[in-house]
């Protein structure tokens, strides 16, 4: 339990290589909540289950000790008569899904992905069909007040750029507009607005916030005018961020899957084992990635959801995905290890582990699945998304991945699952030299 509880704050800990600014809360968060409840678990638990003693099955569910041999013991030994062939249907199967995943594009939702029903979508409609669709998010061109001649070579040159539809002023009430007799070289040119700290103008793009040739604009721009001007805006900062996370995820799924294998090599004492429950865990995950891609990115369901995924939501997905997997992985290949080590039969081992854990790992997942799935009826299109793919990961890893892939590429390794190499040391004679 212990060490299920520290891959579980490991993995949470990976959010901290987004940036302490950004993933330092919900990591620190995350990780006083896992030791908290370990710390119950271990003291308070262990007091109360004392003190209740044998009364705790007093409300046990009638002919539960009449099962002889449970479900889960007679399908472990159909997947072990043809391991190859359970296997590769289950790899083929999540693979299947995981597939759409390789076209995953992060971006950020807006009005224009809720309900129609309402108010704020009605308003972004209205909005786009009155001006265009790159009203509902602005690029703002911004530089310093000594840098006028600049910006409005900035804003003529913008201007003439394709994607773009149009300049416009930024409104503001802090803005001062030119007095007379200022003369033309002090007044802001068409399109700019001057601010006590600079002066400011607003480029409209000919597409929406979402679409991907406004990400390309936004690059455009950037590289294209002059130094002093900046790109920034709601839009630009929300590519930004999506741009960030996605460079960032390599270097915490690296980092969370180190940590795992790290800690799961000592509990086994095999190296095989802690590989096997790291790669069932991202087919898992992958699976789950495909069908968030599927249903709100590609809207295979035609809900009109179309659009990149919220940036945030694959980092959070894996970190929480991979440290719920891993906690239940640990739980049943502790079982059978136990096993295992009675008699050295692999196979009665696996069988008898997968045995003795499923209905606890069954209960579990169906629970974290109907939670998870609750939030698919939420309007927020972020929050759908991340429970869509939280109860797609678990419903995946409690069925295809425990049940078929993992007791059939356990058979298949045999006893090489549980090789580790040993040390041996020589001892040496008095006045012996080491070689």
């Amino acid at each position: 339990m212990s060490f299920a509880g520290l891959i579980v704050i490991a993995t949470g800990a990976g959010i901290l290589l987004l940036g302490p600014s950004l993933g330092g809360g919900v990591a620190l968060a995350a990780g006083c909540g896992v030791v908290m409840v370990l710390l119950a678990s271990l003291t308070l638990l262990p007091a109360l289950l004392v003190v209740i003693g044998t009364r705790i099955d007093r409300f046990a569910l009638p002919g539960r000790a009449a099962r002889s041999v449970p479900w889960s013991y007679r399908w472990s030994k159909v997947v072990q008569r043809r391991p190859w062939t359970a296997g590769a249907i289950a790899l083929v199967a999540l693979v299947a899904l995981a597939l759409p995943a390789t076209q995953l594009r992060v971006g950020w939702s807006d009005a224009g992905n809720r309900p129609v029903t309402d108010t704020t979508r009605r308003a972004h409609d209205l909005l786009a069909q009155g001006f265009g669709p790159g009203m509902a998010g602005p690029l703002v061109l911004a530089a310093p007040a000594t840098a006028a001649a600049e910006l409005r070579a900035a804003v003529r040159q913008a201007a003439a750029t394709p994607g773009v539809a149009q300049v416009i002023p930024a409104e503001n009430g802090a803005d001062r507009a030119p007095e007379a007799g200022d003369g033309a070289a002090q007044a802001p040119a068409a399109g700019v607005r001057e601010y006590a700290g600079g002066r400011v103008a607003l480029v409209i793009p000919a597409t929406g916030p979402q679409d991907e040739r406004t990400e390309q604009l936004i690059h455009r721009l950037r590289a294209e005018l002059p130094a002093p001007v900046l790109v920034s805006g709601s839009t630009a900062a929300a590519a930004d961020y999506a741009e960030h996370t996605a460079d960032r995820l390599p270097w915490v799924v690296g980092a969370v899957l180190l940590a795992a294998f790290v800690l799961l090599v000592p509990v086994f004492r095999s190296l095989v084992v802690p590989l096997k429950a790291i790669v069932v865990n991202l087919l898992s995950i992958g699976a789950a990635y495909g069908v968030v891609v599927a249903v709100f990115q590609f809207d295979v369901l035609g809900q009109g959801t179309a659009g990149p995924i919220d940036a945030w939501v694959p980092m959070m997905l894996f970190t929480i995905m991979f440290g719920l997997s891993m906690d239940y992985e640990v739980f049943l290949l502790s079982r059978i290890r136990e096993e295992y080590l009675k008699d050295r039969d692999n196979t009665r081992a696996v069988a008898d582990g997968l045995a003795r854990t499923a209905a606890v790992i069954t209960s579990v997942a169906t629970i974290m699945f109907c939670v998870f799935a609750a939030f698919g009826a939420f309007d927020d299109r972020a929050l759908r998304v991340m429970g869509v793919g939280l109860a797609v990961a678990v419903l995946v890893d409690a069925t295809v991945v425990r049940l078929v892939l993992v007791p059939a590429a356990m058979e298949v390794l045999g006893d090489r699952n549980w090789w580790f190499p040993g040390l041996t040391f020589r001892r040496l004679t008095p006045g012996q030299k080491r070689t």
